[in-house]
């Protein structure tokens, strides 16, 4: 076995272990307790959830488990071995960039991988720019000031580079081409994926798969030995053949999820980002980035390429994914290189690109090691234990048949078809003994192929692989296995209010100047000169948007964040001339919009040199600091007699489900402000003593469908919480909108709360409060953060919606965390486990509907499977026992665990999610994997099977009329007719095993072509072998009359089903029953 395979596959060691707390939180429910705690500490795979599970928990499951083929058991799991290589040569890029880069390059060009033309000597003065690659790479490489400073700056670079510092490169495609050749592209050489030679490799090497290679290659000699060439040859080929064919089917299957995996890999690279192209702003692929763009940083962007600072404001950059050290290191003049990977931790800027793609350190990182998607997710681990523990009986029930026909054969009682005795002592030659015995051995490998279900944890990689490729459909790119089938678990979902239940599409619909309501509030007449000049001041410069004027005179383009869009759409309504107001004062000093604050605000020097200070925010918030007003005739009035009435206004507005956002300045002495770069760094921006110069109230419409997706989830157990930064009665409306609150009287404390008195609440308290929350208002990051750990202290499973960089803790604590794809930051992104694409609710209860089906058809496989191994597995051990034969050969088992394992999976994990899911509670983490309903229907079919085939083994010859016959040709027949009904059994099974629960088995059937597509196959193929392929399966033709019983016996199955699903069945499970003996027992032992 390869050392991937054998090594411990586990989590990056950077994962962090969660407080004990966290680990034990899950929700309870009405079978864990009896007044004795039944979770088993002890057993390696009772598992609450693997998201940061410590590496010793991993490492238990790995240990524990009967690993009949690693490879293939563990194949999406993480190698730690992998990753503790991975970190090397991540410290080794660190510390030798440029060798390791001259090498790779080498070597990329003798693989041709990368053609080295323009790039491989730097350009000169005369050729198209004016400074070569090499010379870019190393004075970003090595953060050298002087040749910065040599090349005139970030200014005169640009002039190298023929960019515009404020409106960026123009962008057309032959420029474009230009500077790809000239410098490269933001690519890196992708390391190949495992090729499907290596899946042939890993497949064989599955240690029942060897077993039966040997035991085909003996069964080759002992026929032809027997029987001669001509004929003996064929056992041991049917085998190898079965065995060959078991490989090819199991290295396709793999090597397809293997590229779909792949394919999210590169999908979950395609990161979206602003860049500034002739004057306008644009979004951008990141492979798309050339050297020359301008790029505008905000915090939480991922930092696309290396590059210079042009401009930036309290810019903190977090260097750990490339120096390895947490700390966060502030950007300016002074220090203004940027590594591609980085993340921006605060403020905001504007960057040159000076690198991209293999010139850069992160490219190096990036082509030298494999991403790895690979973990180990809850059902996979749980399976791993049910199939060791299934995997074990099996072999000791083989090693029990094999001693007991041992003891048979060599005590005389084992007969021939014609009677007499195969062993007699002191007669018998050694090479008969020797043939006797491994007859008998193969009979025992009979019984391990069908006892180790090796195809349980295979069922789950299949069904998430499935599940994810449909959930990219449903706008849910999935960036964590585990939380597909987590998701389904989920009790709860804290979900923002902002472009998740709304629309995100603001508009500016009443604004207060001074105390004048403008129903028309874009309508320039009605307000007074000064107060519009200080307005579009304030609007032009304390943003992050821009807006950009098309010089033919076409359509006004403003981009940004919705609610800057609203405000900046407003403003030119207003008659706001962004690029002249912004070239007419400078910008001293910004302070970004801060979550916790609910505010940004920024310093401006006007060209008459005065200072003004402008700050825009949550109304109310904004309102507190205000002392005056500049009313409607832009004379400044004393706020305080008004101040109720400014109170009483933005409550009205937000009782209209509008945002409310307030707009104030004051001047500042010119004197005061700090001269020198360091302290204006530094500079606190003054927030007292402002002047009020608007409230704007901004509709963003409830998005269509959220309240039919609210009334789906409360039908489904599944409790929805808005969790919001907005105004408590903007809260309030918008839920009582969307459905999540039924009426006014259900707004009260503390069903609806504030983030600060939430927070204010002990421990305690709050894990009592938290159950009761329906909507908080006025949260900050943390709030929510304090909301997800005290909801998972009580028990709940939580999903948490977030999409600022602050959202990260709380979309990390959570058991699913859910980053939005349009306005989510990078950094919220690598937090969360499903990003929702689309920002809409509606696809987050899909994505619940979709855990929830993984969890039901990884239920439905191993129902159906158990079933097909019970019946198997007693079938032959009564006949082997008995007689010392069995009636279902090797060639024919294989057959059947093809069945099982591969082709039932594929049918049974494809089945698409309906809409009777969505009517359960959720499933507790740990609720049983076989529920009562579960052991009921297995049970009933295994045992008609096992009676019917039984009946036919011993009393077959008689009742099919086959006594007359000659003996070895009627012991074939009945064989034959044994597993023709055993295998048509498990096909009308196979309907059954859809609705385990409901009696309509055959609703939706066509709907699902490959269920459909893979029945019919197999129905063809088993035809084929009877008819067919006898002298190698062992068989002989079966008149039409032996295929009707055979049908028979099969359809009898669906009728048996329905009257089963009649008997009740009791809510305890059974699990419960079987584990308190063990646990009394273990508890007086330690007593």
């Amino acid at each position: 076995m390869s050392s991937s395979c054998s090594s411990n596959g586990l989590l990056p060691s950077s994962a962090s272990p969660r407080d004990q707390d966290d680990l034990e939180a899950r929700p309870t429910n009405e079978f864990e307790h009896d007044g004795h705690d039944l979770t088993d500490e002890s057993d390696p795979f009772d598992i609450a959830q693997t998201k940061n599970a410590p590496i010793e928990i991993l490492r238990q499951w790995r240990q524990a488990a009967l690993v009949l083929n690693a490879c293939r058991r563990f194949r999406y799991t993480l190698d730690l071995k992998r990753e503790d290589e991975k970190e090397k040569r991540r410290r080794m890029i660190r510390s030798h960039a440029q060798v390791v880069r001259a090498a790779l390059l080498f070597r990329l060009a003798g693989e041709q991988q990368i053609v080295l033309g323009p790039s491989a000597t730097p350009p000169t003065a005369s050729g198209e720019y004016a400074i070569g690659l090499e010379q870019l790479a190393s004075m970003t490489r090595d953060h050298n000031i002087s040749s910065l400073q040599q090349y005139g700056g970030a200014k005169g670079l640009s002039n190298m580079l023929k960019t515009n510092l404020a409106t960026g490169i123009t962008g057309d495609e032959n420029e474009l081409i230009k500077r790809r050749n000239a410098f490269g592209t933001n690519r890196y050489p992708q390391k190949k994926g495992r090729s499907f030679l290596r899946f042939l490799w890993e497949a064989w090497q599955d240690l029942t798969l060897i077993i039966l290679i040997v035991a085909a290659i003996a069964s080759l000699g002992l026929g032809i030995k027997t029987e001669g060439l001509s004929r003996g040859w064929y056992d041991g080929a049917s085998i190898s053949f079965a065995v060959f064919l078991v490989i090819i089917v199991t290295a396709v299957s793999d090597y397809r999820q293997s590229l779909q995996f792949q394919n999210l890999n590169q999908e979950k690279q395609n990161i979206q980002l602003e860049v500034m192209r002739g004057g306008r702003t644009m979004k951008i692929s990141i492979f798309d980035i050339v050297v020359g763009d301008v790029v505008p940083l905000k915090i939480g962007d991922q930092v696309p390429a290396d590059g210079l600072l042009i401009t930036g404001h309290s810019l903190a950059i977090d260097e750990s994914s490339m120096t390895g050290e947490s700390k966060i290191v502030h950007k300016d003049q002074k220090a203004p290189f940027l590594m591609s990977g980085c993340k921006v931790a605060d403020g905001v800027g504007t960057m040159l690109v000076t690198g991209v793609g293999i010139n850069t350190e992160w490219g190096l990182l990036m082509a030298s090691i494999s991403e790895d998607t690979g973990e180990e997710t809850p059902l996979q681990v749980r399976l791993n234990g049910l199939a060791t523990f299934i995997g074990i009986v099996g072999l000791a029930v083989a090693i029990s048949v094999l001693v007991i026909l041992l003891g048979r054969y060599f005590t005389g009682n084992t007969k021939n078809p014609d009677g007499s005795v195969q062993f007699i002592k002191g007669e018998t030659k050694v090479s008969k003994a020797i043939d006797g015995v491994i007859k008998i051995l193969t009979v025992a490998v009979t019984i391990v192929v069908v006892a180790v279900p090796e195809g349980l944890p295979l069922a789950v990689t299949l069904t998430l692989a499935y599940s994810m490729r449909k959930m990219m459909a449903d706008k849910a790119l999935v960036r964590r296995l585990s939380a597909c089938e987590t998701m389904g678990s989920s009790t709860t979902i804290c979900s923002d209010k902002t472009g998740t239940l709304t629309l995100n599409q603001m508009t500016v619909v009443e604004a207060y100047i001074g105390k004048q309501k403008i129903n028309q509030p874009d309508d320039p007449l009605k307000l007074h000169s000064e107060a519009v000049s200080l307005l579009c001041e304030g609007i032009a410069q304390n943003t992050t948007g821009n807006v950009f004027v098309p010089k033919d005179g076409g359509d006004i383009e403003i981009s940004g964040s919705p609610t800057e869009k609203a405000i900046l759409s407003w403003g030119v309504k207003l008659g706001l001339k962004f690029d002249v107001l912004r070239s007419e004062s400078k910008i001293l000093h910004v302070f970004p919009f801060n979550s916790e604050k609910k505010r940004g605000g920024v310093a401006v020097q006007t060209t008459d040199s005065k200072v003004h200070i402008h700050w825009k925010g949550a109304a109310e918030m904004v309102l507190a600091s205000c002392t005056r007003y500049l009313d409607s005739n832009g004379s400044l009035q004393s706020i305080d007699e008004d101040m109720d009435f400014f109170k009483v206004s933005i409550d009205d507005m937000a009782a209209c489900s509008l945002r409310c956002v307030a707009i104030a300045y004051r001047p500042y002495e010119s004197d005061k402000v700090p001269t020198d770069e360091e302290s204006l760094d530094k500079w606190v921006l003054p927030e007292d003593e402002l002047v009020l110069l608007a409230i704007v109230g901004i509709k963003d419409p409830c998005r269509p469908g959220v309240k039919d997706a609210v009334k789906v989830c409360t039908a489904a157990g599944v409790k929805v919480r808005m969790v919001t930064g907005d105004n408590i009665q903007t809260a309030k409306a918008i839920a009582l909108e969307c459905g999540i609150l039924s009426c006014d009287a259900d707004a009260t404390e503390p069903n609806i709360i504030e983030g600060k008195v939430f927070r204010a609440y002990s421990e305690k308290e709050r894990e009592i409060i938290a159950k009761k929350i329906t909507v908080m208002g006025r949260s900050s990051p943390n709030d929510k953060l304090l909301l997800v750990q005290a909801l998972r202290k009580g028990g709940e499973v939580v999903a948490v919606t977030g999409d600022g960089t602050n959202d990260a803790p709380a979309l990390h604590e959570a058991d699913i965390g859910l980053s939005m794809g349009i306005q989510g930051t990078e950094v919220a992104k690598e937090s969360s486990d499903i990003v929702i694409l689309d920002d809409n609710f509606a696809s987050v209860v899909k994505v619940v509907r979709w855990g929830r089906s993984v969890y039901a058809n990884i239920q439905k496989f191993i129902q159906f499977q158990l079933t097909v191994n019970v019946g198997a597995l007693v079938i032959n051990v009564v006949a082997a026992v008995s007689s010392g034969d069995v009636p279902l050969n090797t060639v024919q088992l294989l057959w059947v665990n093809l069945i099982m394992d591969t082709l039932g999976a594929l049918a049974l994990a494809t089945e698409p999610p309906t809409d009777h899911l969505m009517h359960r509670t959720p499933v507790g983490r740990r609720e049983p994997l076989i529920t009562n309903i579960m052991w009921r229907n297995l049970l009933i079919q295994a045992l008609y099977q096992v009676a019917v085939l039984l009946v036919l083994n011993f009393r077959g010859l008689s009742i099919l009329n086959l006594s007359h016959d000659d003996r070895k040709h009627a012991t074939i027949v009945k064989n034959t007719m044994i597993f023709n009904a055993f295998v048509i059994c498990q096909v009308f099974n196979e309907f059954n095993a859809r609705k385990p629960d409901q009696m309509n088995v055959f609703k939706g059937v066509t709907k699902n072509r490959l269920f459909m597509g893979i029945v019919g196959f197999t129905v063809i193929l088993q035809i084929i072998l009877i008819e067919f392929t006898g002298d190698f399966t062992t068989t002989v033709r079966l008149n039409w009359k032996q295929w009707l019983i055979c049908v028979a016996i099969g359809i009898v199955s669906w009728p048996l089903a329905a009257v089963g699903k009649l008997l009740p069945v009791p809510k305890t499970p059974l699990s419960k029953y079987l584990r308190k003996p063990f646990r009394r027992l273990r508890t007086a032992r330690n007593a």
